[in-house]
């Protein structure tokens, strides 16, 4: 019987290095000037970070300043759902950004297409939020990992659980 071979397909962030990138990030708009007296705040909740400020162009500039920490510590963009720039009390506004964990049923059933599209002879099944891979071919598992890793699904996916 031939071996059967296989890795899994997830979206997993590092939440302790979301929450390193936070605070860097607080840190920095505290300190520099033209974040002075407008209110500017970060908040972290699990999953979802807020954003306040005084005014749009202060939202949007301290929202770079901590789209810049998560880059430096290698947190994909990809895994940040932004919500619409809000109004909030006393004239401010607010945004929230959703940092996704998993892969949900409607991207897991678009990868699997995705898969099936390349012809290679590999099984793919969901398992909660993520996929597993199998084949009697080691070349065909690295042919669909070069095939998602070119692919932009608007997820960043790992690749874990090689299992020759």
């Amino acid at each position: 019987m031939a071996a059967q071979f296989s890795f899994d397909v997830v979206s997993e962030v590092d939440l302790q290095e979301v929450r390193n990138a936070y605070d860097q990030a607080n840190r920095e708009i505290l300190t520099r000037f033209d974040f002075k007296g407008t209110g500017t705040t970060l908040s972290l909740d699990e999953d979802m970070i807020e954003l306040r400020s005084e005014n749009e162009n202060r939202l949007k500039a301290a929202g770079e300043v901590l789209k810049e920490r998560l880059v430096r510590r290698e947190i994909s963009l990809k895994a940040l759902s932004e919500g619409p720039i809000l109004p909030a009390a006393r004239g401010t506004v607010r945004q929230s950004l959703h940092i996704n964990q998993g892969i949900s049923d409607d991207k897991a059933r678009e990868i699997n297409k995705f898969i099936k599209g390349t012809g290679l002879k590999v099984q793919s099944q969901v398992q909660k939020d993520q996929l597993r891979i199998s084949s009697k071919s080691k070349d065909d598992l690295q042919g669909v990992i070069t095939a998602l890793k070119d692919h932009d699904f608007g997820i960043p996916l790992q690749f874990t659980n090689y299992r020759p």
